[in-house]
């Protein structure tokens, strides 16, 4: 059995690489969370961009526990905001993971946009470091709209602001959606699909 971490203690990021690689077929991969391993320094998420970042996450993580690492970092690009809040999305309230203070200023911040220019795309940038020190890095984009207000339950983050353009989504957003609709579309989903052929490879060492 081989362990990859993933660069998180967000439980439903690591729902959603198991539900991957399950649906991939992947056997002998065991998925664990930076809880399942012995704390270790974390460096500072400094890029530029979302590979940068991502890359950052998962070589901290290789180095520190001698483990495979993947590491995504993901954020929503608006159109109106020449593709803010980016990387700083979990923390553009000025604060960590304070979604409704984040999902409040966005809303405030493209309140006189119109319906027409309210595009958007979440982004998600997945690295995985393999302990020989192997690197790939993929990119993944889901384009929608912004809403006016929150809706739904599932998700997290901006969630609840953001229609996929997707016809299959009805012009629910995307925390009206399943985890499995979801998946299937999400920019994470993507990213995380296009690495299905490197984690295959590592089930089999």
């Amino acid at each position: 059995m081989t362990t990859v971490l993933l660069a998180s203690r967000n439980a439903k990021k690591l729902a959603e690489l198991q539900r991957v690689v399950d649906a991939a077929g992947i056997t002998g991969l065991e998925v664990v969370g930076l809880d399942a391993v012995a704390e270790y320094p974390e460096e500072p998420e400094t890029g530029a961009t979302f590979e940068e970042n991502a890359l950052i996450k998962a070589r901290a993580g290789a180095r520190a526990t001698g483990l495979a690492c993947l590491a995504d970092d993901s954020g929503l690009a608006v159109d109106a905001l020449n593709g803010m809040p980016g990387v700083l999305s979990a923390r553009w309230c000025g604060r960590h993971g304070d979604d409704p203070a984040n999902n409040e200023l966005l809303l405030a911040q493209i309140s006189d946009v119109p319906d027409e220019r309210r595009g958007a795309a979440f982004v998600s940038a997945c690295a995985l470091v393999e302990s020989d020190g192997t690197e790939t890095v993929v990119r993944g984009e889901w384009r929608g709209t912004m809403l006016r207000g929150p809706r739904g339950a599932n998700g997290f983050g901006y969630d609840p602001l953001f229609v996929p353009d997707d016809a299959v989504a009805q012009g629910r957003s995307s925390a009206e959606l399943s985890p499995a609709e979801k998946d299937g579309l999400s920019h994470r989903g993507k990213a995380l699909a296009q690495l299905v052929p490197a984690l295959r490879e590592l089930s089999r060492r």
